[in-house]
């Protein structure tokens, strides 16, 4: 029999302190209006200077563990982090994660494909398992994306928030509740110049005064809207094969790319799940916090077929389906 990935725990977090949209209005030229018309964000929330990623995601995975079913309890095989901000350049951050969790010494690692991030990760996981690596993997999106914002970039401060979301995968039956479908996933590095942090890597080490090196996240925001639309509903077209979702989780990146995408895919716009609201766009972080609040909500039940989409920095993006298991997120 195949071994599939199968979500048998969610659990998510994010810091206490919410940023309205009022209160960043008097730190930058902006107003609670002209950041929900363009992108339908009305807080995020923002960790404190004593906040790491790797803290982020501990909670995160910590509950993901308690809220796992099934045999193995709190027992994983392998730790994947999916950031953009990782507590430092080296070494990884999921290594500290799992330790932190006393998991042992077991497989940790970060995978790094910005929005598209947990997408990549889920997928990771799944192949430890189809290859029998690993019988239970633990993926978490954790970011501190505020700590690379520049504080002058109000649209950037509009947009982003921190936060981390983590599910327990377990091998199963392909038929079950819980278990992946197939993923498609893909990149574009023409467009790595739209989404980047110049500064920090091997390019460009360190800011040296008269060049280009900038320290901060950078976004061409009008081309990445035409990216996300147009790859993202690409990608769900492929994964769905002519299937219609019961309910759409995709990246919270900006409201209106999520009604085009679920415009474009047929869908209607109150079955496309929307919590950027209440926790702007947090980069990897966003789908599981999305499938968090969905489950808590009452909008994600068990038997539900979902869809699950990003776009992120690379370019990369990605989509995948499962029809939701009886779990509870915690």
């Amino acid at each position: 029999m195949n071994k599939a990935a199968v979500v048998c725990g969610l659990g998510t977090w994010v810091p206490p302190y919410a940023l309205t949209n009022d209160e960043l209005a008097t730190l930058v030229d902006t107003s609670d209006a002209w950041i929900r018309s363009r992108t339908g964000i009305g807080r995020r929330h923002i960790a404190d200077a004593s906040t790491a990623t790797s803290d982020l995601a501990v909670e995160a995975g910590g509950r993901a563990l308690k809220s796992a079913s099934g045999p193995g309890g709190r027992d994983v095989d392998a730790v994947i982090v999916a950031t953009t901000t990782p507590d430092h350049p080296c070494p990884a951050t999921a290594p500290l994660v799992a330790a932190r969790l006393g998991l042992g010494t077991v497989a940790a690692f970060d995978v790094a494909a910005v929005c598209t991030g947990f997408l990549y990760g889920l997928a990771t996981g799944a192949g430890l398992i189809a290859a029998g690596t690993a019988a239970r993997v633990l993926v978490i999106g954790a970011e501190t994306f505020s700590r690379i914002l520049d504080p002058a970039d109000r649209a950037a401060r509009a947009i982003f928030g921190d936060g981390a979301g983590a599910v327990v995968l377990r091998a199963g039956d392909p038929a079950e509740p819980g278990a992946l479908g197939t993923f498609d996933l893909g990149s574009d590095g023409n467009g790595s110049d739209l989404i980047t942090v110049r500064t920090g890597g091997s390019r460009h080490p360190h800011p040296t005064a008269g060049d280009t090196a900038d320290p901060y996240f950078r976004m061409n925001g009008k081309a990445v809207f035409r990216g996300a639309v147009e790859r993202m509903t690409e990608s769900s077209r492929r994964v769905l094969a002519g299937r219609r979702p019961d309910l759409v989780v995709a990246h919270q990146a900006n409201l209106r790319i999520l009604h085009a995408v679920a415009d474009r895919l047929g869908v209607d716009r109150a079955d496309c799940y929307v919590n950027l609201d209440r926790v702007g766009n947090t980069a990897a972080a966003s789908i599981p916090l999305a499938l968090g609040d969905a489950g808590r909500d009452g909008a994600l039940v068990p038997g539900r077929q979902v869809l699950l989409t990003a776009f992120g920095g690379g370019l990369t993006w990605g989509a995948t389906t499962l029809t939701w298991p009886d779990i509870e997120p915690a």
